[in-house]
């Protein structure tokens, strides 16, 4: 069965797919992208699209190490099995870029908004667009004018909420103090308006603070993140009008060390999360496990490990979609390769 998803999707058609409440996730594809030969040393922090029938596009940001100047957004594009060559698809200038996020906008056009900047403190949002599935693309631009620190997406997927509204999940890090907030666009990404950032307790989070959050709509207007924080778990906010406002940030029962995490949504209030269940503060990025919730992030009953790792592993800041009954995702392996992955339900 092809189901047509559109986030905010209520209980009263979550109720007609029960079949969604005994989900067993088997893998079907677990694969690298690229061979050995790339035409660079690192790579990481890669995110993924669907171009449709099968198809999908992968970016990441690669170079010589993180936080050189040489690095710059790569990309490929394809099906399992049969993935383009590693290509650069953006460098503005010779400064290190980061964090890219695909996407696909309501009108059919396709996103890709990155990172630019020698510090993360100072970083620049860019964006450019391609009307034709990542053939041509326009030219790149800063997202909000003068910006420095990183307005926009800071690394998951945006969200479109049922009222047409588009948020992109946003954090700053400035002298080591971290904070997430959520960008939003009532006019399609032309212009954009910055929430509060969040409020934390620092009794409850502890060290550097909460970035890279991940969204999803339960209910019309009703929205959540859940958040990477430096406090060996990872953190929740919850918004009851679209987005504008949010709770103050509290901690789950589920482990995180400081690392990326990422979330989709299944259906109504199934969820699907992608982490590492490590609840140690800058604790060991493996391994990296699946786990849905069919109440809304309150509770986790099924957890799937994708993969183990041991010593200097590194399997860490997945990117995951949901489409045709299947999570599809990816995720940095050991800093040399990006790992695709399928995953029936």
């Amino acid at each position: 069965m092809t189901l047509f998803l559109h986030f905010g999707i209520g209980i009263s058609v979550y109720a007609q797919y029960p079949f969604f409440q005994d989900l067993d996730p088997n893998i079907e594809i677990q694969e690298f992208i690229f061979e050995e030969n790339k035409p660079f040393a690192q790579c990481h922090a890669s995110s993924i699209e669907s171009l449709g029938f099968g198809n999908y596009m992968i970016v990441w940001f690669a170079g010589t190490r993180e936080k050189d100047d040489d690095v710059g957004i790569w990309m490929s594009k394809g099906k399992p099995g049969s993935w383009s060559e590693p290509k650069q698809l953006v460098k503005v200038r010779n400064d290190a870029h980061w964090n890219p996020v695909l996407f696909n906008s309501p009108e059919g056009r396709l996103f890709l908004y990155f990172k630019v900047g020698k510090e993360i403190d100072d970083w620049e949002t860019w964006v450019q667009h391609s009307d034709d599935l990542g053939e041509s693309w326009s030219k790149p631009e800063e997202l909000v004018d003068g910006d420095r620190g990183g307005r926009g997406p800071v690394r998951n997927h945006m969200l479109v909420l049922s009222d047409g509204t588009w948020l992109a999940p946003a954090s700053i890090e400035k002298n080591r103090v971290w904070n997430a907030f959520v960008d939003r666009s009532d006019d399609g990404g032309k212009t954009w308006m910055s929430t509060e950032t969040l409020i934390l307790d620092r009794k409850i989070i502890k060290g550097e603070g909460v970035i890279q959050p991940a969204l999803w709509e339960s209910k019309p207007g009703q929205v959540h993140m859940l958040l990477r924080t430096s406090s060996g778990k990872i953190g929740r906010s919850d918004s009851k009008d679209f987005g504008r406002t949010w709770s103050p940030v509290v901690l789950t029962d589920l482990p995180n060390n400081n690392s990326g995490i990422d979330v989709v949504q299944i259906l109504g209030e199934t969820i699907a999360l992608v982490y590492n269940p490590v609840g140690k503060n800058w604790g060991p990025r493996y391994p990296i496990q699946l786990s849905i919730s069919y109440d809304n992030g309150h509770t986790w009953p099924i957890h799937e490990i994708l993969e183990e790792g041991q010593g200097n592993n590194e399997f860490s800041y997945p990117s995951i979609i949901f489409e045709d009954g299947h999570l599809i995702l990816c995720y940095t392996w050991n800093r040399e390769n990006i790992r695709f992955v399928k995953i029936k339900l």
